[in-house]
């Protein structure tokens, strides 16, 4: 258990933007896996920062915490407009995975956000928040077989579906409500067949930014070189949308093949900068992963130790 000395240590890296921003994404990530009031406070900090994409990870690891003392900072996040909106975005997802309903009634008003990734994100978490109040997932929790290999909080349960094809066909289905497809994309993912990747890779091409963020997002947990040509083809796509092309980098840089690495180091000088930072922090991922160092995201606790 890390002392609130070595806690408050961390923080200050992650809180300090004379810092490398990939050594703030390992002060962020142990701090997560600290979990606790001080490492959420030290977290909550760093909102001020002029990096969308630190925020962005910010509110992500906050969510992921599921610790109701994140609460009045995510809220803060949603509600500020002169934030970016993949971080606002991000602050509403969390609020739905930390899966509260007192965020009931802020999630239905943000659900009509004229920002169309705040309000759809707003539409899951209030989706999934309706979820949990059913008791259906204590029914989730007995099916072994839609276990999440990823340990991770997810904006929707997968679909019960276990057919590759049914569940593509509701995945790039766009007249279906959008929390429906989530789940089709999470089943996909547990799945974890080639099959399956191609699928996925094919909802890339779907309307939605938010979906197609999402879906980068997941390729990147599955971690299967199949999707490597999709995503490339994403972050080389200029016009896409650079919350897309991010989730796309980062995916990459979880694969991490030689294909992979050249690309990131092509885009690590894009003129976006969330998306030339994402290529800076998955190279370091890349490094760091294949060092004889620890998991990427306890690295400042052997650091602080």
């Amino acid at each position: 258990m890390a002392s609130g000395k070595q806690v408050a240590a961390i923080g200050q890296i992650l809180v300090d933007p004379g810092q490398d921003l990939t050594q703030r994404f390992r002060a962020l990530f142990t701090l997560r896996n600290l979990g606790g009031a001080e490492a959420i406070e030290w977290i909550s900090k760093a909102f001020s920062d002029e990096s969308a994409l630190l925020k962005h990870e910010l509110a992500f690891c906050l969510g992921q915490m599921q610790d109701r003392r994140a609460i009045p900072t995510l809220t803060a996040v949603l509600r500020d407009t002169q934030q970016e909106p993949m971080v606002r975005h991000e602050a509403g997802e969390a609020l739905g995975a930390i899966g509260d309903s007192v965020v009931l009634d802020l999630l239905k008003e943000y659900s009509q956000d004229p920002v169309i990734e705040v309000a759809e994100t707003c539409q899951l978490a209030v989706r999934r928040l309706e979820w949990l109040q059913s008791g259906e997932e204590k029914q989730l929790e007995d099916a072994s077989t839609d276990k999440n290999p990823y340990c991770s909080v997810d904006p929707a349960p997968p679909a019960a579906r276990k057919n590759v094809s049914e569940l593509r066909s509701i995945l790039l289905d766009q007249s279906l409500p959008l929390f429906d497809r989530y789940r089709a994309m999470f089943a996909l993912r547990n799945l974890g067949t080639e099959e399956a990747v191609l699928a996925l890779g094919d909802g890339l091409k779907c309307s939605s930014a938010l979906f197609r963020h999402e879906i980068g997002y997941v390729l990147g947990q599955m971690q299967h070189p199949a999707a490597v040509p999709a995503l490339r083809a994403v972050l080389e796509h200029s016009s896409e949308n650079p919350m897309v092309r991010h989730e796309a980098a980062e995916a990459l840089g979880s694969i991490g093949k030689d294909e992979c690495l050249d690309v990131l180091k092509r885009y690590r000088g894009d003129q976006e900068r969330v998306v030339k930072e994402s290529c800076e922090v998955a190279l370091d991922m890349l490094e760091y992963e294949n060092s004889d160092q620890f998991q990427y995201a306890d690295g400042l606790v052997r650091l602080q130790g």
